[in-house]
C-alpha cells in the first residue's frame, strides 16, 4: 500500500470512529471498567465517620490507636488490544474480511480510551507475537496504532492465543482491561490461559466470525483451503453438512469455554453492525455493575 493510500485509509477510519465515539459510545466503555483498579492514597487516624472495616490493624498495633488505610479509584485505565492477525482473518464472504472488522473495532476502542485520557497498547499476534506497541495516551499514539493495524503484514499464518495471553501477562505490570479480538479458532485449549488472565486483569473476548462459518449453506462440490495450514479439502453436499455441524459445535464449545473462564464474550459477525453489538455488551455490564 502506498503511503498516500495508507494515510487516506487511516484518516477515513479516524473520522468514522470519532463520529461513533461522539454519537454512540462516549464514555460508556469507561464506566464499564473504571473502578476495577485502586491505588493507595493515605493512612490516617480513624474517626467515628469512617467505616470500621477500613481499619489497618498492623498500623493500629504499631501506633497504639486506630488508623485506616484509604484507597482511591485509579484515575487512568490501561487498555491492551490483542489483535489476531493469523491467516484465517483474511477470510470474508461479504464486503469486509474478519481482519478489516477487527481493525475497525480496535480503532473504536482505542479512540474511546484516549477520549477518557486512558492509555492504550497493541499486541498483534499469529502463532507468535508479530508486533507490540506499549500502552500510551494521546491521539498521535492511536494514529500510529491504526497505521500499524492497516499496513502490517504478518510473517506467520498460524494462531497461538495462549502465547499471546502469556506474553500480555508478562508485559502488563498493573491491572488492565484486555480486549482479545479474534475469531477464537484455535487447535489448543485456551480456557486455563483465559482464567489466569481474567484473574489478573479484566479480559473481554470479541469474537469475529464470518456468516459462512456459522450458517453454511450446502452447495455442489466445494474445494476449501485452510488459510493457516494450507490443507485442501473437497467436500460433497453431505460433507459440507458434516463440516457445518462440526464448526457449529466448535463455536458453541468456545462460548462455553469463555463462560467457564468467566470471560465476557462479544459475538460479532461480518456484515452486522458491530457498534450495536458493543453497545449491547456495555448495557449488560452496566446493569451487572449496578445490581
Amino acid at each position: 500500500m502506498l503511503p498516500s493510500e495508507l494515510i487516506k485509509q487511516v484518516r477515513k477510519i479516524e473520522i468514522r470512529t470519532n463520529r461513533i465515539v461522539d454519537e454512540l459510545i462516549g464514555g460508556a466503555y469507561h464506566s464499564m471498567f473504571k473502578g476495577r483498579g485502586i491505588e493507595f492514597d493515605e493512612v490516617r487516624e480513624y474517626t467515628p465517620e469512617d467505616d470500621a472495616r477500613d481499619i489497618d490493624w498492623n498500623v493500629t498495633a504499631r501506633m497504639g490507636a486506630p488508623y485506616i488505610k484509604k484507597f482511591v479509584e485509579e484515575r487512568e485505565l490501561t487498555v491492551m488490544l490483542l489483535v489476531d492477525v493469523s491467516a484465517s482473518g483474511a477470510f470474508g464472504s461479504g464486503d469486509k474480511s474478519k481482519r478489516q472488522n477487527a481493525i475497525e473495532i480496535a480503532s473504536l476502542l482505542a479512540f474511546s480510551a484516549i477520549r477518557n485520557n486512558d492509555r492504550v497498547g497493541l499486541l498483534m499476534f499469529s502463532d507468535e507475537t508479530e508486533l507490540y506497541l506499549p500502552p500510551r495516551s494521546g491521539r498521535s499514539h492511536v494514529l500510529r496504532l491504526i497505521r500499524e493495524l492497516v499496513a502490517f503484514k504478518p510473517t506467520r499464518n498460524g494462531t497461538d492465543i495462549n502465547a499471546a495471553l502469556r506474553e500480555s501477562m508478562q508485559i502488563l505490570n498493573k491491572r488492565s482491561v484486555v480486549f482479545l479480538i479474534s475469531d477464537l479458532i484455535s487447535k489448543d485449549d485456551i480456557e486455563k490461559s483465559m482464567k489466569i488472565m481474567n484473574r489478573r486483569h479484566d479480559l473481554v473476548a470479541i469474537r469475529i466470525l464470518d456468516p459462512m462459518e456459522t450458517e453454511w449453506r450446502p452447495l455442489a462440490n466445494v474445494v476449501l483451503e485452510d488459510a493457516e495450514s494450507g490443507r485442501i479439502m473437497t467436500l460433497s453436499r453431505s460433507g459440507q453438512r458434516y463440516f457445518n455441524e462440526k464448526a457449529q459445535k466448535f463455536h458453541d464449545a468456545t462460548k462455553k469455554t469463555c463462560d467457564r473462564a468467566q470471560v465476557d464474550m462479544v459475538d460479532i459477525r461480518c456484515g452486522d453492525d458491530y457498534v450495536k453489538s458493543l453497545m449491547k455488551f456495555f448495557g449488560k455490564r452496566r446493569k451487572r455493575r449496578h445490581k
